[in-house]
C-alpha cells in the first residue's frame, strides 16, 4: 500500500489533544474520519508526536498507508476540503517509502512557545498564547535557561505521568525572543531536542517565567534540575501558548513543498 506523508498545523483548541480518544473530539479521529472518505477503509495515521489538550501545530507530521497511489498534492486538496471547517489544515503531502515512520524516523523535533506579556486582556487571540501581566526580564531567562542546554536528567520537568522510559534527554537549544506587542510584549521560546518529555516543555516555560518575573534568581534552574524532583519544578504553563514547529528527518520528505 502507498504511504504518504502529511505536514499538518492546527488550532488545539477545541480538541481534546492530538490522539484519539472515545466520545471525545482529537485532531487524529478529524484526520482518519476525513480519509475514510477517500479510500475503502478508515486508515489509522502514526504521528511524531502526541499533543496535548489545547496545544497546536505548525509542522506536525504524520503518516498513512492508503489503497491508492494518489497524486501528492491532490491528496492535499482533497482532504483540506472535506476538512474545513474544522481549523487543521495539510499544508505539505508527499509520497514516502514503506520504511519512513513519522515517529520513529524523526531526528528532532522543534516546539514554539508563544507569551505575551502586557497588563492589558489579550482579546483577539487568548486562545493562541500565554496571558501574563507583569514585565519579564528577556536576559535572566536567557541566563536561566542556559542551565539546561545539554544532556541531563530532566526528572523535575516530566510529568508524574510520563511515560518515557528515561528521563535523560539532549536539550539542543532553546532561544528567546522578545518582540513587540501591542501594549506590552511577546516572549517566543523556541526549544529543539531529539525528543521531549510528557509536559517538559510546559515545565520548562513556566518556570522561565517565574525567572523572568524576578520570582526566581537564574541560578535557581540549575538547582531545580540537578535536584531530579518534581516538587522543585516551577509552575507548569498553560497549554494555549505551546506549539509543535516542527520535526526533522535525515532526509526531509517535505523538502521543496
Amino acid at each position: 500500500m502507498p504511504r504518504f506523508a502529511f505536514r499538518i498545523e492546527y488550532n488545539g483548541s477545541p480538541f481534546c489533544g492530538w490522539q484519539r480518544q472515545q466520545s471525545l473530539p482529537s485532531v487524529q479521529e478529524a484526520l482518519e474520519t476525513r480519509l475514510a472518505l477517500l479510500n475503502p477503509t478508515e486508515p489509522r495515521l502514526a504521528t511524531a508526536g502526541r499533543t496535548d489538550t489545547g496545544v497546536h501545530a505548525t509542522g506536525q507530521v504524520a503518516h498513512v498507508d492508503l489503497a491508492r497511489a494518489w497524486d501528492p498534492n491532490r491528496l492535499m486538496q482533497a482532504l483540506n476540503q472535506h476538512l474545513k471547517p474544522l481549523p487543521i489544515a495539510i499544508t505539505a503531502c508527499a509520497a514516502v517509502p514503506d520504511d519512513f515512520h513519522a515517529r520513529f524516523s524523526a531526528i528532532e523535533r522543534r516546539y514554539t512557545f508563544r507569551l505575551v506579556a502586557r497588563r492589558a486582556p489579550v482579546v483577539l487571540e487568548p486562545d493562541l498564547v500565554w496571558h501574563v501581566r507583569g514585565a519579564l526580564d528577556l536576559g535572566a531567562m536567557q541566563q536561566a535557561a542556559a542551565h539546561l542546554i545539554g544532556h541531563h536528567d530532566f526528572t523535575t520537568f516530566r510529568a508524574s505521568q510520563c511515560q518515557a522510559k528515561s528521563p535523560l534527554k539532549t536539550m539542543d537549544e532553546i532561544r528567546i525572543d522578545e518582540l513587540p506587542y501591542a501594549a506590552g510584549s511577546e516572549f517566543r521560546f523556541h526549544l529543539r531536542s531529539r525528543s521531549f518529555l510528557h509536559n517538559q516543555v510546559r515545565s520548562i516555560i513556566g518556570t522561565l517565567e517565574r525567572v523572568g518575573a524576578g520570582k526566581w534568581h537564574p541560578d535557581r534552574m540549575a538547582e531545580a534540575l540537578a535536584a531530579r524532583d518534581r516538587t522543585a519544578c516551577g509552575p507548569v504553563s498553560p497549554p494555549q501558548g505551546l506549539y509543535l514547529a516542527g520535526v526533522g528527518y535525515a532526509q526531509d520528505p517535505f523538502e521543496g513543498r
